[in-house]
């Protein structure tokens, strides 16, 4: 019950931001975006999911992609805003969904995309379990986690505990998250 209590709180929090959400965080997510960017490219075709997506803020980074993007979030607030983002582009849809519990089968995704979803999550291992369950065998994953509620060791902990295997970035300093990021078959690059 504890864990739907967070994922409410979560949620109402979102929903109540959304208005203001670009405004505060769009530069920040946009320097995590290009740092994940620098590390991999999806190909033209891919699907694309981005699992706890805001906004959607990292739509238009992938908007040259031919490849399908999907949007997911729980928050309706933050969906009506992705929502006005992926009109502008054929390829993209938003669904609302829960992260732990998504709707897809598995080995749906190419690419995963986990911008700034850990620390809302009540247990980032089975959410990460569930992006493992839905990315294809040589899929490409990149995870970001706020260094303010993880350590990097625990981070990586969580990581393998959920059986992926990924490298944390040595990104710039300044950025307030770790990333990881993995390149097909889930294969250990550290």
């Amino acid at each position: 019950m504890a864990e739907w209590n967070k994922k409410r709180e979560v949620m109402h929090h979102y929903n109540d931001a959304a208005n203001v959400y670009d405004a505060q965080y769009a530069e920040e997510q946009d320097e995590k975006i290009k740092a994940i960017l620098n590390e991999i490219s999806p190909q033209p075709n891919n699907i694309i999911l981005d699992i706890g997506c805001g906004t959607g803020l990292l739509f238009k980074h992938l908007s040259n992609s031919k490849g399908l993007l999907v949007g997911l979030d729980t928050s309706l607030g933050i969906l009506k805003r992705a929502k006005t983002r992926a009109k502008r582009h054929s390829n993209i849809v938003v669904i609302r969904a829960e992260a732990d519990y998504t709707p897809f089968r598995n080995k749906t995704f190419n690419n995963i995309f986990a911008i700034t979803l850990l620390q809302n999550m009540p247990n980032p291992k089975t959410t990460l379990r569930e992006i493992k369950r839905i990315s294809k065998h040589n899929a490409t994953i990149a995870i970001t986690a706020l260094k303010k509620e993880f350590t990097k060791n625990a981070f990586n902990q969580i990581i393998e505990d959920a059986g992926l295997a990924m490298t944390i970035l040595e990104t710039d300093y300044t950025l307030k998250d770790y990333i990881a990021t993995t390149e097909g078959e889930h294969k250990n690059r550290t």
